[in-house]
């Protein structure tokens, strides 16, 4: 009972509030998809053009 009054009394300091300035979030994302697509159409053609380097 005694720690009633001390924790109503605490209540009122805690505020929310917007921020001054805008919530920036930076996304740092690798696309790496068309690198590997490129790749592989390389070496497939490396391989159709050039059998002998890649024997089978």
């Amino acid at each position: 009972m005694l720690c009633a009054p001390l924790i109503l009394g605490l209540g009122g300091c805690i505020q929310v509030r917007a921020p001054d300035k805008p919530i920036e979030i930076n996304l740092n994302v690798k696309v790496q998809q068309e690198v590997v697509v490129r790749l592989q159409q390389d070496a497939k053609d490396l391989i159709q053009n050039n059998p002998e380097l890649f024997p089978q």
